[in-house]
Formats: C-alpha cells, structure tokens, sequence
C-alpha cells in the first residue's frame, strides 16, 4: 500500500510522489534581498490562482512553498467540486436569514461557475465533467429531511435537486446501506493534482514567480511594507497574502489563531473491473453520506474507488494514516460488501481548515500599520472556492472595492486557541454521540 496520495501518480512532473524529480523552481532558492509588489505563501488552489490574477494587473509576484507545488490539501482532497457549504441550507437560513444565507449559497455557486470557466480559459486537462453528487442517508429521519431541504432549496434559493427513494437508489448506487438519497446534478469531479499543475502553469505564464522548497519563517510589517523572513534569506514585499489554510504555522500566529486545522483521510481501492465499477456508483457522481462523522467517495477515470472520512480527529502522520485506513477499509465494506475482496493501494491524509462558524474567509488582519490578507477556512469544500476567493482577494489587493459575503476583516480569534487543536478528540467524541442519536 503506497502511503501517499493516488493522485500524486497521475501527474509526476509536480515532482510529488517518492520516485518522481523534484521539478526546477523558477528562480534559485536563495531569495535574500529581493523585493516584489505580493508576496504570496502557498503555491496551492488559493496562491496560486491570487498569483495569476495578480501577475495578470501587472504586479510582481513571488508565491513561496516550503514543500511543492499542490503538495498540501491541493493534491490530497477527493476531487469533489461540491455545490453549497459546508453548512446546509437549513443551518444556513436558521443562523443568517434568508437574504443573507441566498447570498452565501450563490457564492458557493459562483465558485464553481468561475472553476469552470477558468478552465476553459486556460485550457487545463484536469478530467473535469460535471458528474452530480448524491448525498445518502445514514438513517431514515434523514431522508425525510432531505425531503424537506428540497423544497427550501427550491422556495429560498431556487435550487433544483432531486430525491430518491431507497426503493429506487440502486439506480445511483450499488449499496443497501443507505434510506434515499439526494441528487444535485449541478456539482462536478476534477483531478485535482492535475488541476494544481495546470494552475500553476497558468500563474507562471501570467508571469508570477513560484519558488519551492523555502518556508516563511517570520513577517514583520513596516511603513513601507513587509519584510519575510524565509529559509532562503529575506525579502521585501508592499503586500503579503497568506494562502495556507490548514497547514497555517507560526510564522502567521495571528490568522493561525482563526483556523483549525481537521485531518481528512481516504484510502484507494486497486481498479475495478467495469461490471464492478458500473454497480457500485452506475453514473460516476461524487458521494458522501448525512453523518457528522462523514464518508465521501468517488469512482477515478482509471475506476478505482477513492473511500475518504474523519477516519481520525487528528493531525495527519504516518501511523494515523494507518490506523485511518483500516478504518476506512472496514467503512468501505459495510457500504460495499461485494468489495471485500478488494485490495487497498494507496492510503494518505491531510488537513482541511475550519472557521468557527465554518464559513470560508478572506479579507485582511490588521497588523500595525498592514494588513496581512488571506484566504481560508473552505471546511472541504475548497477546490472551487480557494479558487474564487484567491481571485477576489488579489483583486481586493490590487485596490479593487469587493463587496462580497465572505470578506470579513473582522473575523475574531477563537477563545483559548493558539492554533493547536487540543479539542478535536473531545469533538469527535462528541460528533460520533451525535451521530448515534440523530
């Protein structure tokens, strides 16, 4: 079983995988004394969209990567480009109201939109088609909730989604674990290692510069900008975006007091035969059931079946990976018995960043005199709306108004948090209790 992502294999020229070369950064390492209109730290989804948009008004642009291009949530997730929020509709109108939860859920909207059309802009091969996603009912009261999210989809946000009846899901899987479903045909799959290479491509064609393998070690804001202080030596920057969502460290304390970072895992199944592949998900939509302890899974074009979770309330490492994918694997054949005897060949992990109302944000921390801006908190729903949101910020940072749902330079710290989760075994305990009641 190969420890790390599938999707890493699909694309060796980002240098991921244990036996692929490292790909020549754009310029040297040694960056001391440089100086650039942004800065921007992550060369994933939300760098380095920023990136292009920002090389795009004519602005210098250095995005810095400790590790390799995509080599965070980028290239780990499942490849879900979901509709919505992490928030259901419900939970939506239930805490904003109706106008404010429409704004939000058109954002979401807009996010994939924008997805879409940037890849047909800059003609990226990342296996993108609009597949749907279904969403499953772990429990009968849950289905007849979705019943009732239908019609609020349709009166508040002029939604159309589709119910299923468990007499009649076997037409959308080939499981009897679930009461009904739900099918939004509007929700989409993508490889994502393959999109992160293309945008990274992109960025540089509009001419930022990526540098890998040097970490941001410090900012200090100043009248006249920011100096970063990075492994590679110093540099000055007017701006500095921070694109690191869950992998946020201390080098930004500020905005790493925001965010909690969630360990995700999924396991690969090897491929399936066609009849197989064809029974388990009939249509190759994107899944993922109604529990708080959530399952997620897809069909890959080479038909493996990628089976992901919070397999673990835990910071990601070699031997969480391990015990994640036994667990998955357990998880993945009481949904699919007639998979059993299927090998697992690859497992991996990573981190996906909530807020604490588990809304995604951008906007800037003031710090002196600066601000530092940023992008985060997608809660797993990011491919689309690190996308969005890294676009709209580095339009915010070339002096653009953005008037926008999800910008808040206010966005408060949490409580008795320094940016390490200590809380999220008590979470999990608490959502598995959840899960068992509701």
């Amino acid at each position: 079983m190969h420890e790390y992502p599938y999707w890493w294999d699909t694309v060796p020229a980002l240098g991921l995988g244990p036996d692929n070369p490292k790909p020549p950064a754009d310029i040297d390492s040694g960056v001391d004394g440089s100086r650039f209109d942004v800065v921007v730290v992550g060369a994933g989804y939300t760098g380095l969209a920023a990136g292009r948009q920002l090389a795009r008004i004519g602005a210098s642009v250095l995005i810095v990567e400790r590790e390799q291009v995509g080599w965070g949530a980028s290239s780990r997730n499942g490849g879900q480009v979901l509709t919505g929020l992490k928030l259901d509709p419900a939970a939506l109108v239930a805490r904003c109201g109706e106008a404010r939860a429409r704004r939000l859920f058109d954002a979401a909207l807009a996010s994939v939109e924008r997805l879409e059309s940037l890849i047909r802009e800059e003609s990226l091969h990342c296996d993108y088609r609009r597949s749907g996603h279904i969403q499953l009912a772990a429990k009968a009261a849950h289905f007849r909730a979705f019943v009732r999210e239908q019609a609020l989809l349709a009166r508040v946000f002029f939604h159309r989604v589709h119910v299923v009846a468990r007499s009649d899901q076997r037409g959308e899987i080939g499981s009897d674990a679930y009461h009904g479903l739900m099918l939004d045909e509007r929700s989409g799959a993508i490889n994502p290692a393959r999109y992160v290479a293309g945008l990274a491509a992109a960025a540089r064609r509009a001419g930022a510069l990526i540098v890998t393998g040097v970490a941001v070690r410090a900012l200090r804001p100043g009248a006249g900008g920011w100096t970063i202080e990075t492994t590679g030596g110093s540099i000055q920057s007017r701006d500095v975006l921070m694109a690191t969502n869950g992998y946020t460290d201390d080098a930004a304390p500020a905005l790493r007091r925001r965010l909690v970072p969630v360990g995700s895992y999924i396991i690969a199944t090897e491929p399936l035969g066609p009849s197989e592949a064809a029974e388990v998900l009939p249509h190759c939509r994107m899944a993922f059931d109604s529990r708080h302890f959530l399952h997620y899974f897809r069909l890959t074009s080479d038909m493996r079946l990628l089976f992901g979770g919070r397999a673990e309330f835990s910071t990601p490492s070699a031997e969480t990976t391990r015990r994640a994918a036994q667990v998955l694997r357990r998880d993945l054949q009481a949904v699919f018995p007639q998979l059993a005897d299927r090998s697992i060949e690859y497992a991996w992990g990573g981190n996906v960043a909530f807020t604490r109302d588990q809304l995604p944000r951008a906007g800037g921390i003031k710090a002196g005199r600066r601000s530092l801006f940023f992008a985060a908190g997608y809660a797993g729903h990011g491919i689309a709306m690190a996308t969005y949101l890294g676009e709209l910020v580095a339009r915010r940072i070339g002096g653009e108004a953005i008037d926008h749902p999800l910008f808040d330079d206010r966005l408060p710290a949490i409580p008795f948090y320094t940016g390490r989760p200590w809380f999220l075994p008590l979470a999990g305990a608490y959502y598995r209790v959840k899960d068992w009641i509701q």
